[in-house]
């Protein structure tokens, strides 16, 4: 059974080539990788496994889908592979460095090379700043170390270049995040994500908060991006039939732990799992007109 005979977006997003990676060493490597947190047990305490021995990597170029339930420790796994959260056991490797044991020097080398896109574009940006300051504000951390030029002419002209390749324009650049809809909030938080030309962005339920006509906008545009700039993701969400239109590969999560990947279409097709079958079956298919919307 294939993902698109359920896909929401079934008719909204432009018709998916085939995507071709090149093998090569791995970006991240996540190896046996489990964490746990406390939790009371009567009168004592006892440690509460959120993730359990997961084991994968991300090629340089592809998209991984992360899918599974709501609990099920995507966005855990997601944080420890940017350093936000340290593993209880194993280890997680970006470009060959162990992030959890990383150098503050290296760390702060990995997180230029790695941004997230969260799940809710309005929490995800500061109320008070406006545009400009949000999109430049990665340039202006990382300047010493990037040799980037931050003068306000320089700032400007980035902000206004990163605006335009998630179409949007130089009339943004004064305006607060209230004043944007949705789905131009998640290209606000786009554009400030390839700020510093990261490789791989983490993209956390990116769609899952918008309608979805603007979130098949917001798909097309990150496969838009990856073309132009070769980008690496880690594609997390609930629903099967998105990951499957945006991923190489897919790897699936029930209860803190991977119990199923493989090539995208393949496991849609073949899925080995019961579980990989029921969120293929989850989705209600609609009767959705094929159009398509501009990138």
């Amino acid at each position: 059974m294939c993902c698109f005979s359920h896909d929401p977006l079934r008719g909204l997003l432009l018709t998916r080539p085939p995507c071709v990676y090149h093998q090569s060493m791995a970006l991240v490597e996540v190896d046996a990788v489990g964490k746990s947190y406390p939790r009371r047990a009567g009168l004592g305490t006892e440690q509460r496994a959120v993730v359990e021995d997961v084991t994968l990597s991300i090629e340089s170029g592809e998209t991984l889908g992360l899918v599974g339930e709501s609990g099920s420790g995507k966005t855990t796994l997601a944080r420890m592979i940017l350093g936000l959260v340290e593993p209880t056991h194993g280890s997680v490797r970006v470009e060959g460095i162990d992030v959890a044991r990383a150098s503050r020097a290296e760390l702060r080398r990995l997180r230029r090379q790695m941004q997230p896109v969260f799940q809710d574009p309005y929490a995800a940006l500061n109320p008070r700043m406006k545009v400009l300051e949000i999109v430049t504000e990665p340039l202006l951390i990382h300047r010493r170390e990037a040799g980037i030029r931050t003068d306000s002419a320089a700032l400007r002209a980035k902000a206004i270049e990163l605006l335009h390749e998630v179409g949007l324009d130089e009339s943004t650049l004064g305006r607060y995040p209230h004043e944007f809809s949705g789905g131009q909030r998640q290209r606000i938080n786009i554009a400030r994500a390839l700020a510093l030309r990261s490789k791989l962005l983490i993209l956390d339920e990116p769609v899952s908060a918008l309608d979805v006509s603007v979130g098949a906008q917001i798909v097309n545009l990150l496969r838009r991006l990856q073309r132009e700039h070769g980008l690496t993701y880690l594609f997390i969400s609930h629903s099967m039939p998105l990951v499957r239109y945006l991923s190489t590969r897919i790897a699936v999560m029930e209860r803190g732990r991977l119990v199923e990947t493989g090539e995208a279409v393949a496991l849609c097709m073949h899925p080995q799992e019961a579980y990989t079958r029921q969120l293929i079956q989850a989705t209600p298919e609609l009767p959705l007109q094929r159009q398509s919307f501009p990138n």
